[in-house]
C-alpha cells in the first residue's frame, strides 16, 4: 500500500480524523479564527461538558480559558497569526471557563492555520493537563534541595532551619519547627507516644508572607489537649488538616487558633519528628497565601522531608552529647581556679574551642620554685582531651621528679610516643588508629631564691618577658622539636628574673586570636598590652584578651598563662655551710632551732631537730664536701641539706635488731614531703613541713 506521506488524507480521513481530535482525543483544542474568537471546542464527550463549551463558539478566547494572566493566551496566539512561528509547550496556570475549581497548570502550543493561497485563516491552541507532573516535578525539586542543603552542619537548631529553608515557598507558605529541650540539650529523646506538653523549643519558623504571628522562632512552647499536635504526638503518624469555619480543634487552643485565622491559613500538615521510636520534636507545614490544599501525596512528601531531617538531627544531637562530654570532660582535667602561689602571683585565661587539647598549669615544686607550662594536642575530638588529660598527668608527676625543663620535656616525649604506639596498636576500624599524635609544650621552673628562670620549649611559642620597667623581650630559647617527633635532644635556657618581671606563656591558639599578618606581629601586640605592668595581673590579662578580635567558633583553645615572680626576702631564708666532721651535726641543729624561734615557729622545733639531724649525718658520713643547710619559710618550712655526691640515699624499712637503715625513714614520716633534687655540683635532700599559720608575702 503505497504511503501518503505529505500529501492530503483523502476518503473521508481528513474529517474522521478532525472529528476523533474534538471528540476523543484527551488533548484539549480550541480554533479561533483571525480576531482570536473561539470556532470550536475539544468537548471531549464527557457528560454534559459539551453543552457548556458551546456557549463559549464565537466568543474570545480569553473567556474560554482563564489564567493567572488573562493576557498570556491572547498575546502566544497574536505572535503566532503574526509571524507564523508556533508555540510549543509553554506552561500557563488557569482553567477552563467550563471547568470551576483549582486552577491547573497547562502545556500550551499555538500553531497558525492558513489555506492554500496562504491566507491566514486563525490558529490551533493545544492544552494539556500537566498539573500532577509539575506537582511532582516541584516535590522531587525538593527532596533534591533536601539531600543538599539539610545536614551541612551538626548543629540542631542550624538543621532545623535548614528544613524550614528548603519548604518555604516550594512546598508551604510557612513551617514551624518544635524540638524537645532535651534533645537540643544533646540528651537522649524519650519514647512515644507523647501528651504535647513535654517542654519544647522552637527551633525554627519561616513564612513567605512575613506574618509571623505567634509562630516565631524563640522560646518554649508546649499543645494543649486535643489537638492535631498531641493526636499526632500521641499515635506518631502525621495529620492532614483543614481549616474553615466548621473546624473545632482551635477551640483547645485558641492563642495558635487565632493565630492560624489571622495569618489566613487554610490547610496544614502537622508531623512528628521520630526515628527509631523516639520522638524528637513536631513540624507544621501551612498554607495560606496560594489557594491550593496540601493533598495526600504532600503528606507523603512531608513525612519523607520530616524523617530526612530526623536523621540529621539525631546526628546533632549526638554531636552535642559528644561536645558536652568533652568539654566537660576538658574542663575537668584542667586546674580550677587561680592557687596563690609563693614564687609568682598568676592568672590565666582559656577559651576553650571544638574539644581542643590545649592545656596549662602552675605547679609548686620543691625550695618554693614554680614551674609553668602551657601546650597544646593537635585534633578536635574526646580524644584529644583525654590525650591533653595524660600529657598534663604525667607533667605534674615528672615535674614531682624536680627535673630540668630539658630532661622533663624529653620524658614527657618518651610518653608521647609510647601513647603514639598504643594508638598504632589498636583495631584499624578504631578512629584514632591512623590518627597521628603530635603535641608542643613550653616549660619554666622559676626559682624565687634567686630568680633564676629555666626554659625549655617543644616546637611551641617561648614566652614573653616584661621587665618591671615596662621593656619587653622574647628569650632566646631553642626550639625543640614537637612531642612524638623521634628523639632529638631538648635544649634549656636560663635568665635571671628581677622582681615584678612578667612572664606570659601562651599557644598558637591565643596569638591566632589577634588575627595578625604573623606570629611575631601578635607577640608585638601582646608585649604592647603587658608593658603596662604596674597594674594588677587580673587586668592585663583581660586587657590582652580584650585586645583580641571576635571569633564566631575558634577553632583551637586560647591559652594565656601570666606570672608575675617574686622574690623571697632575707628574713625568709637562712643558710649555713656544715664542715665534714660529726661535730658539725649538733651545731646545725642549734642552728636551726635559733632560726625557728626568730620565726616563731617553736611548735616545729622537735621534728625539724630530729629531720636537720638525720639529713646532716647522712650527707656527712655518705656524702662530699661541701655541705650545706639551709632552712626556707614560706607555705612550708622546707629544710635543705645538699652536697657534691651524686649518690642519692634510699628509704629504707630496718629490720627489729638493724643497728641503723631507720634515718631516713623517721624524715619521711615527720616532714609532709620529702625528695632528692640534682644540681649542677652534687644533689640536694629537702623536706617540707606543714605549718599552722603560713602567710604569703604580697608584692609591693
Amino acid at each position: 500500500m503505497a504511503g501518503n506521506c505529505g500529501g492530503e488524507l483523502g476518503g473521508g480521513f481528513g474529517s474522521a480524523l478532525l472529528e476523533a481530535l474534538f471528540t476523543q482525543a484527551p488533548v484539549g483544542l480550541l480554533i479561533v479564527d483571525a480576531d482570536l474568537r473561539v470556532q470550536r471546542v475539544n468537548t471531549l464527550s464527557r457528560g454534559d461538558r459539551g453543552t457548556a463549551v458551546a456557549g463559549l463558539l464565537g466568543r474570545p478566547v480569553t473567556e474560554a480559558l482563564n489564567t493567572t494572566s488573562p493576557e498570556g493566551v491572547e498575546t502566544m496566539a497574536r505572535a503566532v497569526l503574526s509571524t507564523g512561528v508556533p508555540v510549543l509547550d509553554r506552561l500557563v496556570v488557569g482553567r477552563p471557563t467550563a471547568e470551576p475549581g483549582p486552577e491547573h497548570v497547562y502545556s500550551v502550543s499555538v500553531f497558525r492555520l492558513q489555506d492554500s493561497n496562504g491566507l491566514v485563516l486563525g490558529a490551533v491552541i493545544s492544552l494539556t493537563d500537566v498539573t500532577e507532573h509539575e506537582r511532582e516535578r516541584a516535590r522531587a525539586a525538593v527532596r533534591d534541595a533536601a539531600r543538599k542543603k539539610i545536614g551541612s552542619s551538626l548543629d540542631a537548631i542550624t538543621t532545623c532551619r535548614e528544613l524550614a529553608d528548603v519548604a518555604v515557598p516550594e512546598f508551604a507558605d510557612a513551617v514551624v519547627l518544635d524540638v524537645l529541650e532535651t534533645v537540643v540539650r544533646g540528651n537522649e529523646p524519650p519514647l512515644g507516644p507523647l501528651f504535647g506538653d513535654e517542654p519544647m523549643q522552637r527551633a525554627a519558623f519561616k513564612s513567605a508572607t512575613g506574618r509571623p504571628g505567634a509562630f516565631a522562632a524563640g522560646g518554649t512552647s508546649s499543645f494543649p489537649y486535643p489537638t492535631p499536635y498531641t493526636q499526632s504526638l500521641g499515635d506518631l503518624e502525621p495529620r492532614l488538616v483543614t481549616l474553615d469555619e466548621t473546624t473545632s480543634w482551635p477551640a483547645a487552643d485558641p492563642e495558635r487558633g487565632r493565630a492560624l485565622r489571622e495569618a489566613g491559613v487554610h490547610c496544614m500538615i502537622v508531623t512528628p519528628i521520630v526515628l527509631r521510636g523516639a520522638v524528637l520534636g513536631i513540624v507544621g507545614f501551612y498554607r495560606s497565601a496560594r489557594p491550593d490544599p496540601f493533598t495526600a501525596d504532600d503528606v507523603v512528601l512531608a513525612g519523607e522531608l520530616v524523617a530526612f531531617t530526623a536523621v540529621c538531627l539525631d546526628n546533632a544531637r549526638r554531636f552535642t552529647r559528644e561536645h558536652t562530654i568533652a568539654l566537660t570532660l576538658q574542663r575537668h582535667l584542667l586546674p580550677q581556679g587561680n592557687v596563690s602561689q609563693v614564687a609568682a602571683e598568676v592568672a590565666h585565661f582559656h577559651r576553650p574551642a571544638e574539644v581542643s587539647g590545649g592545656w596549662f598549669d602552675a605547679i609548686p615544686l620543691s625550695s618554693a620554685r614554680l614551674a609553668l607550662t602551657v601546650g597544646e594536642v593537635a585534633g578536635h575530638s574526646i580524644h584529644t582531651a583525654t590525650t591533653m588529660g595524660q600529657l598534663r598527668t604525667a607533667i605534674n608527676a615528672l615535674a614531682a621528679l624536680d627535673l630540668d625543663p630539658d630532661e622533663l620535656l624529653a620524658r614527657l616525649n618518651d610518653t608521647v610516643m609510647r601513647l603514639a604506639a598504643e594508638r598504632s596498636a589498636l583495631p584499624p576500624a578504631d578512629p584514632v588508629h591512623d590518627e597521628p599524635l603530635r603535641a608542643t609544650c613550653t616549660y619554666v621552673v622559676y626559682d624565687p631564691l634567686d630568680g633564676e628562670c629555666t626554659i625549655a620549649c617543644a616546637d611551641h611559642p617561648p614566652p614573653v618577658l616584661v621587665r618591671p620597667d615596662g621593656t619587653s623581650a622574647i628569650p632566646d630559647v631553642p626550639r625543640g622539636p614537637s612531642l612524638g617527633d623521634e628523639e632529638e635532644p631538648f635544649a634549656a635556657a636560663r635568665t635571671r628574673l628581677a622582681e615584678g618581671s612578667i612572664l606570659a606563656l601562651y599557644n598558637h591558639g591565643f596569638l591566632e586570636g589577634y588575627r595578625a599578618t604573623s606570629h611575631e606581629t601578635a607577640r608585638d601586640r601582646l608585649r604592647q598590652v603587658l608593658s603596662g605592668n604596674e597594674r594588677p595581673l587580673n587586668e592585663l590579662r583581660d586587657d590582652a584578651v580584650y585586645s583580641l578580635r571576635a571569633a564566631d567558633r575558634p577553632e583551637d583553645d586560647a591559652v594565656l598563662l601570666l606570672a608575675r615572680t617574686r622574690i623571697l626576702g632575707e628574713n625568709q631564708v637562712a643558710t649555713w655551710t656544715v664542715l665534714p666532721h660529726p661535730e658539725e651535726v649538733a651545731l646545725a641543729r642549734e642552728r636551726a632551732i635559733r632560726q625557728l624561734a626568730d620565726w616563731d615557729l617553736t611548735d616545729s622545733s622537735l621534728a625539724t631537730e630530729i629531720i636537720v639531724s638525720e639529713l646532716v649525718t647522712n650527707a656527712i658520713r655518705h656524702g662530699a664536701p661541701p655541705v650545706q643547710l639551709r632552712l626556707i619559710k614560706d607555705r612550708f618550712l622546707t629544710c635543705e641539706v645538699s652536697d657534691a655526691s651524686p649518690a642519692a640515699p634510699h628509704l629504707r624499712h630496718a629490720r627489729t635488731l638493724d643497728e641503723g637503715g631507720r634515718g631516713l625513714f623517721i624524715v619521711a614520716q615527720l616532714a609532709q614531703h620529702w625528695g632528692t633534687r640534682y644540681s649542677g655540683s652534687g644533689k640536694i635532700i629537702w623536706t617540707e613541713q606543714t605549718l599552722p599559720q603560713h602567710p604569703v608575702r604580697q608584692p609591693e
